[in-house]
């Protein structure tokens, strides 16, 4: 490796960490305060820059909030996927479920300032923002609902419970313990067999 090429690759790095902890500082600041509210030189002080700096890493604030949703969204479905996709093939639709709420949890816990942004500031941004976000949401969305009709199909969620409301219920309810979950107070696995058995008691089958 020659030294301009090394140089190159030491600029890489820095450009890339500076990115990244320019979103990091968005999306807590998205969090606390609202899209609206914050402003790109709250975010390049937050991040440690200078406020023209930022223009170097993002061509406008609607490009930062694009990527904080992105990895908001995105943790979380991959988790959700990682978890649902490493049980056995013959894994009941209630496993699966099951797999899905530690997975959104863990996503949600995992990636708190991007998570909560998401949720928080969803309903407070310009439409076309929210237009490019809704086909990711409606994924995630159509994946649940696929579990959830399985359970159906199989007799193990209760047929007076329609699996759209059993999915906006149960997201709903989990998008939300980000705001109040304390890891002080017990452990991340006694949280989700609490939450799981409340989800279940109330919409399956007992088995």
């Amino acid at each position: 490796m020659t030294t301009k090429t090394r140089e190159a690759s030491v600029r890489t790095e820095a450009d890339t960490a500076t990115r990244e902890r320019i979103l990091l500082e968005a999306a807590r600041l998205f969090r606390h305060h609202g899209y609206a509210a914050t402003t790109l030189r709250e975010v390049a002080d937050a991040a440690g820059i200078k406020a023209g700096s930022i223009y170097y890493h993002f061509e406008s604030k609607e490009q930062i909030l694009g990527e904080v949703l992105d990895k908001g969204i995105q943790a979380v479905a991959d988790a959700v996927r990682q978890r649902v996709e490493s049980l056995p093939k013959d894994a009941t639709a209630r496993m699966k479920v099951a797999a899905a709420i530690e997975g959104h949890l863990w996503g949600l816990l995992h990636h708190g300032d991007f998570t909560s942004a998401n949720i928080r500031i969803y309903g407070q941004i310009p439409p076309a923002a929210k237009n490019r976000h809704r086909k990711v949401r409606r994924e995630y969305a159509d994946y649940w609902d696929a579990l959830l009709d399985e359970a159906t199909r199989r007799g193990e969620l209760r047929r007076d419970i329609g699996a759209t409301v059993a999915r906006l219920f149960v997201i709903g309810a989990l998008n939300w313990t980000v705001e109040w979950y304390n890891p002080q107070k017990g452990s991340f696995d006694d949280f989700v067999k609490q939450i799981t058995t409340i989800v279940f008691d109330g919409t399956f089958v007992r088995e």
